[in-house]
């Protein structure tokens, strides 16, 4: 199992934006490398991408069996089966039970169940520094939760509702690590994370798809005229190209909006979150290159790109 959450934290590398960098005192890195590996391996439950899911769930205690039907993600087409969702529930449950000894451990360090997970162990001594809460560690599994049950979203209110619990957590747990939480940092930095999460959902509208869930609200689908089978086509036709151009005005209209929390702060924290935003900037602009056909391939940020932005968004402060 430990070479297994070797295999999840490295997944790191494949983000938009970067998770650890090296300027960042070794402290800061091990903390956020530890609730990275929290939150991917809660994603990775809930999208049936564990490497030995079936070893996960014998020593979280999961009794749900690994069922016969699973399949890879890439060989998915369509939505999990009943029985592959009742397991990736029960893991889920069984992270939320591990979830529970991490703070039982920083309560009573010598009187409390270990967490089970080696990515969970990991997090006792982060949430311990720095007085974590678990709040943004329970959305986090809730959003998966709700993966499992909703694969469509029919307004967007409801779509940056789902936001709120798959991508906000992640910036305020960055700012709690750092030390800077304030309501006025916490609102700029939710904006910054929801608008993550949507260029993310627009990078992989196809891969979704195959998994049976569709990130694009029902009413906009409407609106442009794109039915379920636009999305499923090999490439993208004009009102695809439309609609995908239309949710990511919106999502740079969030990312303009918090952009300014770069400027709040100082120092090598400025240069995270610079990165954090550029990030979201250059998969938007990749988005565009490729003329916002997301269904032929998955259009990535230029890491030139990134560092550019990242180092206008540092100077500027926004």
């Amino acid at each position: 199992m430990e070479q297994t959450a070797g295999a999840t934290l490295e997944k790191a590398s494949a983000e938009n934006f970067p998770v650890a960098p090296f300027f960042l005192p070794a402290a800061w890195r091990g903390d956020l490398m530890a609730v990275y590996g929290f939150a991917r391996l809660v994603d990775d439950a809930g999208d049936g991408d564990l490497a030995d899911p079936a070893g996960a769930a014998r020593l979280l205690g999961v009794d749900t069996p690994f069922p016969a039907s699973a399949t890879t993600p890439s060989a998915q087409c369509g939505p999990p089966a009943p029985d592959e969702v009742a397991f990736r529930l029960a893991l889920l449950d069984g992270l939320d039970r591990d979830l529970d000894r991490v703070f039982e451990t920083t309560l009573r360090p010598g009187g409390a169940d270990r967490p089970r997970h080696p990515l969970m162990r990991a997090l006792v001594p982060v949430v311990d520094r720095h007085g974590l809460t678990p709040e943004p560690f329970r959305r986090l599994i809730e959003a998966n939760r709700v993966d499992q049950t909703t694969a469509r979203y029919a307004t967007w209110d409801d779509l940056v509702g789902y936001c709120t619990l798959s991508a906000d957590p992640v910036g305020r747990l960055v700012l709690a690590i750092a030390g800077v939480s304030t309501p006025e940092r916490v609102g700029l930095s939710d904006a910054i994370c929801t608008a993550l999460q949507v260029v993310e959902h627009l990078q992989d509208v196809a891969e979704d798809l195959a998994r049976g869930r569709i990130y694009l609200p029902a009413e906009d689908l409407e609106r442009f005229g794109v039915t379920e089978a636009d999305l499923a086509a090999p490439s993208a036709d004009g009102p695809v190209r439309e609609l995908i151009a239309f949710e990511a005005e919106r999502a740079r209209t969030l990312l303009d909006r918090g952009a300014p929390l770069v400027g709040t702060v100082r120092g090598r924290l400025r240069l995270l979150l610079a990165g954090f935003t550029a990030g979201g900037y250059a998969a938007l602009a990749a988005v565009e290159d490729a003329g916002y056909d997301v269904l032929a391939q998955q259009a990535k940020p230029d890491k030139r790109r990134l560092a550019a932005k990242a180092a206008a968004i540092f100077a500027k402060g926004r």
